[in-house]
């Protein structure tokens, strides 16, 4: 028997789908919002974005104990590493951030369903209740959230204790004394970097000849730099044919990637970071005829309407980038939308961040991209090692890169390798949600000492007036 009729029902509390229910609540709507987990925030908040960055934090501290206070007059001695109570510290964060969605969820009266849905047709949903039973929603919308899944590799099995997704790489119980790394993006260099400031001797395999694909390949050269003299190996150019755990640890063949066409490479973990695809089964959907394109992402047009009229769907599980700040600014569009508002999302303005150290940030086009475009461009680059800021913390690795029209001078593309790239790349993305020339960032004014300046100097150096070069 159907209970209260929803004008939205939400598939998914990730930060999608969690922030659509709040904004679709503060609209008037009368909102609920079906979680398979135990608890809010999604694959971002209890095994992505949130354990990773903790973990990161605390090994960076480790590192920094180990490696940098001696400079600043800060002696240390009898450093130990106390695993279990770093990852602690980590899912405490991740319990309280929960906790605060909870609270959000209940001051604005969303509905926390716990169970796994099905779509039955447009205007009713099927919930398997995680405490048992079933109840049936009826709504007049439904917005699928449901996120995206670790990608896997042909042939080799995930047992999440020696050959891991991100999932497992965020929970050893152990530092491994050598780890390898299949994939070359933000997760794998993330987690790569954790594991070796903790100890583990990493090596990361990756198929292209690069790392950080999709990212501006001159800021990705010199990241990679930067992160080998940290003590990460990289195999570039080289592919992972086969993984058996054996009873000490895991043996790898590898082709190409050096100067050996087949490698054997012996680890104690293998951490496979190749990606992420649409978390989408079992929702019913190819039976109730939502098109999906070849690579399984839900197809939708500009309202993020599905191709089955009342079925709508955002974040990882339709195309774009998989990125969590994505997802929460489509889930308020979308329900902005559905209440009658304008709205539009341009992935060319959503900032791609990944949180080594230091941070590597990007927002619009590449060079690369550009250049294969046909467009003609200017340049403006400026080393941290020139910011006041940085000299005075030590972080100086890295630049600021403007790419502006060659005409007009209207920004295409800001891209950072440096202390917290990840918040001042936020400038960057107002001003191209503004349509600023460089011009515009060289004139306003920054504070001093910051790095912020950095910015500053590059759009300065658009147009060959640096100062502090």
């Amino acid at each position: 028997m159907s209970e209260t009729r929803y004008d939205l029902v939400v598939i998914g509390a990730g930060p999608g789908g969690y922030v659509a229910s709040l904004r679709a609540a503060q609209l008037g709507m009368r909102v609920a919002c079906v979680e398979k987990r135990g608890a809010l925030g999604g694959t971002c908040l209890h095994v992505g974005c949130i354990p990773s960055k903790a973990l990161l934090h605390s090994s960076e501290r480790y590192a920094e104990v180990q490696h940098e206070l001696a400079e600043h007059g800060i002696a240390c001695h009898g450093v130990e590493l106390d695993l279990a109570k770093m990852m602690a510290r980590k899912q405490r964060v991740v319990q309280g951030l929960a906790k605060g969605i909870d609270l959000l969820f209940d001051k604005n009266r969303v509905e926390h369903v716990r169970g796994t849905a099905s779509i039955a047709r447009p205007a009713q949903l099927e919930v398997a209740l995680a405490d048992g039973g079933k109840r049936t929603l009826a709504t007049e919308r439904i917005l699928v959230a449901t996120g995206s899944q670790p990608a896997a590799l042909p042939g080799i099995e995930v047992d999440e204790e020696r050959i891991v997704s991100s999932t497992g790489a965020l929970d050893f119980p152990a530092v491994p004394e050598r780890l390898v790394v299949i994939g070359a993006g933000a997760i794998g260099l993330e987690l790569g970097s954790v594991w070796s400031r903790l100890g583990s001797k990493v090596t990361v395999v990756e198929l292209l000849e690069r790392i950080l694909p999709g990212m501006d390949a001159e800021i990705a050269q010199h990241a990679q730099r930067v992160l080998r003299r940290q003590g990460l190996e990289f195999r570039l150019g080289a592919k992972l044919t086969d993984a058996r755990i054996g009873d000490t640890g895991v043996e790898l063949a590898v082709e190409g990637g050096g100067d050996d066409a087949h490698e054997h490479i012996a680890c104690d973990a293998l951490l496979v970071a190749v990606g992420r695809v649409p978390h989408v089964a079992g929702l019913g959907l190819d039976e109730l005829g939502v098109q999906r394109d070849p690579r399984g992402f839900i197809e939708v047009n500009e309202r993020f309407e599905t191709s089955v009229p009342g079925v709508y769907a955002i974040g990882d599980c339709i195309p774009g980038p998989m990125l969590a700040h994505k997802a929460e600014d489509e889930g308020v569009v979308c329900v902005e939308m559905m209440a009658g508002h304008s709205g539009a999302i341009d992935h060319d303005r959503v900032p791609s961040v990944v949180y080594t150290w230091p941070e590597i940030a990007g927002v619009g086009r590449t060079q690369e991209q550009l250049e294969e475009a046909g467009r003609e461009f200017k340049v403006g680059r400026f080393p941290f090692s020139a910011n006041s800021r940085a000299r005075t913390t030590g972080d100086t690795e890295g630049f600021v890169k403007i790419l502006a029209d060659a005409g007009t001078d209207q920004v295409l593309g800001v891209h950072i390798l440096g202390p917290l790239a990840g918040d001042l790349v936020a400038e960057a993305v107002l001003a191209m949600e503004f349509g600023a020339s460089a011009e515009d960032i060289a004139r306003t004014c920054h504070a001093h000492p910051s790095t912020g300046e950095a910015v500053r100097e590059a759009a300065l150096a658009v147009a060959g007036r640096a100062l502090h070069v």
